[in-house]
């Protein structure tokens, strides 16, 4: 439903999330649980989430750490970190557990917390039957870390050299294309069967690589995958704002504390959590497609995962809010998305 400043849809869900752990958890999760009811939950932790009973663990400290008033509205779904060593019995196990959604395959490298995933993913073909049997989704991180290849080109190259093999091999896994930054990544998800589906970033669709060094250098907009060309950012809105079920809501929300990014050598990820569904709004209404926003952010992504679609409504607002400076990480700080400027849209 919408009206000329306003606009209500039924409560979406964030499908790729990063909350870091222990005593960072209480910073972030309050933006996150205020703005949506689930989120998947990213295993790539310092100690990766690889087991069943590390999930359990993991998603216990992310309840603990809710304020009282999300502690029974917001629901952590938990995903496991595949390694070379990852055995088949675990996939039954994390089914039957009820509370792990998937199994999430980083190249070893290619990001954040990354060195422990998977160095030949053909060893863990025994494991992606497994997941196709009990219908648990793989979630890529679709780069390749060979230094040869361009890092503007790694997305391409995953999709020649790995993803199209995966999809092919097993169609009936379902797979789960993260923070897709590429056309040719559209096309994969857009030309695929109805097993294949893709996570879309507000950040990808707001900037291209331009703004890595508009000034100088910007640490705070370094992300893995990189930001690509603005053909590239045009191709993720027109999929994002089509109404292709194919295509849903995953912020990638990534903190990380001022000074880890601010160095030499700063880690990849952004912060967006403060503005989790605002930022899409931005992105749909500039696009005149807010009446697509509901079906992107709120039904797609439960169809995709059998998940029932939430019923509780909220309303989002065009009104102007200011972003502070930082927001408290632990005992330091993030500096988020958009930092001293504003949303367009705020809740309520």
């Amino acid at each position: 439903m919408t009206a000329s400043n306003k606009l209500i849809i039924t409560r979406p869900d964030d499908w790729h999330l990063h909350v870091r752990d222990h005593k960072f958890l209480s910073s972030v999760l309050p933006h996150t649980a205020d703005r949506f009811t689930r989120a998947i939950m990213m295993p790539n932790l310092v100690e990766p989430v690889t087991t069943v009973k590390l999930a359990s663990e993991y998603r216990d400290r992310i309840i603990d750490a809710l304020p009282a008033i999300h502690k029974l509205t917001f629901d952590p779904l938990m995903t496991l970190y595949l390694t070379n060593r990852t055995n088949a019995s675990e996939i039954k196990k994390a089914r039957e557990s009820g509370f792990v959604h998937a199994v999430k395959w980083y190249p070893a490298g290619a990001t954040t917390n990354s060195s422990k995933g998977v160095s030949d993913i053909v060893a863990c073909y025994d494991v992606l039957e497994a997941m196709a049997e009990e219908g648990i989704p793989l979630l890529v991180h679709g780069e390749v870390t060979d230094p040869n290849v361009d890092i503007f080109d790694r997305e391409r190259v995953f999709i020649e050299q790995f993803l199209e093999g995966i999809i092919k091999n097993f169609p009936e896994l379902k797979v789960v294309f993260e923070h897709i930054t590429t056309a040719d990544a559209v096309k994969l998800v857009e030309k695929s069967g109805p097993n294949v589906g893709a996570t879309i970033t507000a950040h990808h669709m707001l900037l291209n690589r331009n703004a890595l060094f508009q000034g100088g250098i910007r640490p705070h907009h370094y992300c893995l995958p990189v930001l690509k060309r603005e053909t590239h950012r045009k191709a993720l809105i027109k999929a994002a704002t089509s109404g292709n079920k194919k295509f849903f809501l995953g912020t990638d929300s990534a903190p990380h504390t001022k000074h880890t990014k601010e160095n030499a050598c700063g880690c990849a990820g952004i912060y967006t959590s403060h503005g989790g569904i605002e930022l899409y709004a931005e992105i749909f209404d500039k696009a005149e497609a807010l009446d697509k926003l509901e079906k992107f952010a709120s039904f797609n992504g439960p169809d995709f995962y059998g998940l029932p679609r939430n019923r509780e409504k909220i309303t989002l607002t065009r009104k102007k809010v200011p972003i502070p400076e930082v927001f408290p990480f632990g005992d330091e700080e993030c500096v988020p998305f958009r930092a001293g400027g504003e949303l367009l849209w705020s809740i309520g």
